[in-house]
């Protein structure tokens, strides 16, 4: 199990919870996640105008993969920003062209859209990017608060981040591994 890495891609505007608990939940797992700031590694103002710090930039962290799994968090404008960003299309291909695991919450889904990621898939969102996500038909759509399809496990918002992280976990160590992982969390089954 030992090795296996995560990269959680940080702009400004990402959803505080959307980004923190999925880190939390990976490094509980023995997961090393690298937080990397969209435009640099300066802190990172996000939705709800907490800062975090990333660990490094995107740009310094693309040359230390391959990852296990890239995690997009939503909020608003991060998730626009991760859309709009030529350097998220550039690691996310990459991790596409692998099968490598990719995983995106509440609006993050929709850069997978701009990127042109993923198509044919069934995914998730935050029900406000449902409509947006659906435009081009290039998705299924579900209704789920997690959707694994292949190597994609996309998410509904905040309020399921819990269950968006084990879900990662699953899926790089094992459902054991992830059920391990939960238990002290004292969530509610």
């Amino acid at each position: 199990m030992a090795g296996k890495k995560a990269l959680v891609i940080l702009s400004k505007g990402a959803e505080e919870m959307e980004t923190v608990i999925p880190v939390d939940i990976m490094r509980r797992a023995g997961i090393t996640v690298t937080v990397a700031g969209l435009t640099g590694k300066e802190p990172v103002q996000c939705s709800r105008n907490i800062v975090i710090c990333p660990d490094t930039s995107l740009e310094e962290a693309s040359k230390q993969g391959p990852y296990d799994v890239v995690v997009l968090p939503g909020g608003m404008p991060g998730a626009q920003n991760l859309a709009e960003s030529p350097a998220v299309k550039e690691v996310l291909k990459d991790q596409d062209s692998r099968n490598g695991l990719i995983a995106a919450i509440c609006a993050g889904p929709t850069a997978l859209l701009a990127h042109g990621v993923g198509y044919g898939r069934t995914v998730t969102t935050h029900p406000a990017m449902k409509e947006k996500m659906m435009a081009g038909d290039h998705y299924k759509y579900s209704e789920a608060r997690v959707q694994k399809d292949g190597h994609y496990i996309t998410s509904r918002g905040p309020g399921t981040s819990f269950e968006f992280a084990l879900a990662i976990v699953e899926e790089v160590l094992g459902g054991d591994f992830a059920a391990q992982v939960k238990a002290p969390l004292i969530m509610k089954d």
